[in-house]
């Protein structure tokens, strides 16, 4: 347990506890890396469809090196080296750039590519497919977009009740890989209860960083009055992160940065918890603590927590081509490996 220190404003000083896991994950890691190996490689411009992730600061510095986002892929100018983002695509962004003979890499994280994998099983099995997630979000899009046949999306128990299939003794569920783990797992018993027949993995597709970062709050939330979580507003993790310091009873603040600070949060507070989102940078953080600093002398505490060290493969084609030093391009058209 933290000790607990003095009230701002005080003589002392302001508890600022640094949740552990925090901030990019491997599959965020590992899409920020395959934009710049591919820049570095192939020269700029190279074409990423959609925000690689979900963060202004990452996206912005990309840019910067020599990165294009674009929504779509007739975007894209011919022969022109084209990343899919960390959310995957559907079948049919992919048949699209197949078609325009777009040389491919694909920046999908590996927990996702597997959640494609088992919707597209269960479909060969002949069951419906219930994608548990936020219908519009970037993955689950890329997700429904792999099932020939469509998904049911929900999101909430009140959903599940809704539902309209054609077997209910035929019929299976994957997630969305960013959700709550409380919240999928309501969900989960509300299908298993509606169809006892139903196939699908408990929650464990809700991918390892994610489980990690609300562990981290729900544990923060025992010892601070305060959270704040640094991540985009569409990024579906961190917003996540905001909801359950809420629903422990802490206010809790998403913030882009450290400029979204506002000083009369922290009016009679001392102990602060901070955290970010799967695809937030450190540098954020540090620059969240250095802001507080301004406000109150800061006594920094890491959480004890998990040590992540998780490392994804980046594609064999880049790979190879940043190994024996020839821009050569990747192949054209290539597919996600299922």
């Amino acid at each position: 347990m933290i000790e607990r220190g003095p009230n701002v404003g005080d003589s002392g000083s302001m508890q600022v506890i640094l949740a552990e896991p925090r901030g990019f994950c491997a599959g965020v890691e590992r899409a920020i890396e395959i934009v710049e190996r591919a820049l570095e490689v192939f020269g700029p411009p190279v074409y990423v469809r959609h925000e690689i992730v979900h963060n202004k600061r990452v996206v912005d510095d990309l840019r910067k090196k020599g990165a294009v986002f674009v929504e779509e892929i007739d975007e894209v100018p011919e022969g022109a080296v084209t990343i899919f983002s960390a959310h995957g695509v559907s079948e049919k962004v992919e048949s699209e750039a197949a078609g325009r003979n777009l040389p491919v890499i694909d920046a999908t994280c590996p927990l996702v590519a597997k959640v494609h994998i088992e919707a597209r099983r269960y479909e060969r099995e002949g069951r419906e497919i219930i994608l548990i997630g936020h219908d519009g979000h970037p993955e689950v899009e890329g997700t429904s977009g792999r099932v020939k046949n469509g998904v049911h999306i929900v999101a909430t128990p009140a959903d599940v009740a809704k539902l309209e299939v054609a077997n209910p003794d035929k019929v299976a569920y994957v997630t969305q890989t960013t959700l709550s783990v409380d919240d999928t797992r309501d969900v989960i018993e509300a299908l298993t209860s509606r169809f006892p027949s139903i196939s699908g993995p408990d929650v464990k597709d809700i991918c390892y960083a994610t489980q990690n970062r609300q562990a981290s709050v729900r544990k923060l939330a025992e010892d601070v009055e305060l959270i704040l979580v640094v991540g985009a507003r569409n990024s579906s993790n961190s917003n996540r992160l905001r909801e359950i310091g809420e629903e422990m009873g802490v206010p809790t603040h998403l913030i882009d940065d450290a400029r979204d600070l506002d000083p009369t949060w922290f009016d009679g507070v001392r102990r602060v918890g901070v955290t970010a989102g799967a695809s937030a940078p450190e540098e954020l953080v540090q620059d969240l603590v250095a802001r507080l600093r301004e406000i109150n002398a800061v006594e920094l505490q890491i959480q004890d927590g998990i040590k992540e060290r998780v490392r994804f493969k980046l594609p064999a084609e880049l790979v190879e081509a940043s190994g024996n030093g020839k821009a050569q391009e990747p192949t054209a058209g290539a597919a996600p490996a299922e």
